[in-house]
């Protein structure tokens, strides 16, 4: 029989060995390819923004990145996925922040905690939104889109990309900053909304740019502002709306990398590392560009920063928007 004091040095020596290990095992990672999930269908934004870093990461972490869609419930199947995965560097969600955040504050019932099961790895591309209007809308500005809207409270129409979508939201942010009365009319997706805006159903849209671009040389589609605090390098020459005096409205559809809380430092260090060495490639800069969005690859604790700041937000949004 072990004395006791020889069974608690074992047992010390056995816990010293496992944390050497776990250690080297994270100083090691990674040693096999890591799935990158995105919470929505092929071809969108958020899967663009996936593909855009994997290839590069990949190579420079020297181990396959694999970009797997798991879509469903507007992105909570993709992400409540990765929030029940291993914390172990393995398995990472890149999420759209405005999403994930109105989901939080908007469903009665979550099954994870965005706040609590997510650690930021680094954001991916920051992509303005714009508000654009039909042909028939007789505003050429932000300030007589106002006017408009305040002359007849209830008449004008947005449309959105459905209930509780970043689009929706950004309309009722909109509504709340500028003292409007505007009916919302959700469609399943951004390509039917905007197709009801080029055929005059309704008045406005405040969408993403690449959901938007490919219609202006129709010219049935106006773009009078867009939502960043800065102009788009894609539209240099359209003001923002701070530009046009609505001061207090800032919207931009960030997509970022998340790991399950409790993955090592180490892993999200190095991923994040990655995913900064990768934005600074011209590649990367110039297919961000083409999406209308810019690469901005930031640190673990700016992206967690950046994460409570989009909660925060789309929170209060929510709350005053819809009584929850």
């Amino acid at each position: 029989m072990i004395a006791p004091r020889y069974q608690a040095l074992l047992l010390g020596a056995a816990l010293a060995l496992g944390a050497a290990a776990h250690a080297a095992h994270a100083a090691d990672w990674p040693d096999r390819p890591v799935r990158m999930v995105v919470p929505f269908p092929p071809g969108g934004a958020t899967d663009a923004a996936a593909r855009l870093y994997a290839q590069h990461m990949g190579e420079i972490l020297k181990q396959p990145i694999v970009v797997e869609n798991k879509a469903g419930a507007g992105g909570e199947v993709g992400a409540e996925h990765v929030a029940r995965a291993a914390a172990d560097g393995y398995t990472v969600l890149m999420g759209a922040l405005g999403s994930l955040s109105i989901n939080a504050a908007l469903l009665d019932k979550q099954n994870y905690s965005f706040a609590k099961d997510f650690k930021g790895v680094s954001v991916a591309t920051t992509m303005p939104m714009a508000v654009a209007v039909n042909e028939k809308v007789p505003a050429t500005n932000v300030q007589e889109l106002i006017a408009l809207a305040k002359a007849s409270p209830g008449k004008m129409t947005f449309g959105s990309a459905g209930t509780g979508s970043s689009q929706h939201m950004a309309g009722e942010l909109f509504k709340i900053t500028t003292g409007t009365d505007i009916m919302h009319v959700p469609y399943r997706g951004s390509g039917p909304a905007v197709t009801d805006l080029l055929g005059g159903q309704i008045d406005m849209v405040i969408e993403t740019l690449p959901a938007l671009l490919p219609q202006l040389a129709s010219g049935k589609i106006r773009i009078l502002g867009v939502t960043t605090p800065e102009r788009a390098p894609a539209l240099p020459d359209v003001p923002t709306l701070a530009e046009q005096g609505v001061k207090d409205y800032s919207v931009a559809t960030t997509y970022a990398l998340l790991a399950p809380t409790g993955t090592p430092a180490q892993a999200i260090e190095k991923l994040s590392a990655a995913m900064r060495h990768a934005g600074s490639l011209p590649a990367v800069q110039e297919g961000a560009a083409k999406l209308g969005a810019q690469a901005t690859p930031t640190s673990p604790a700016d992206t967690d920063k950046a994460i409570q700041a989009e909660i925060e937000k789309w929170g209060q949004v929510v709350r005053l928007s819809t009584g929850k």
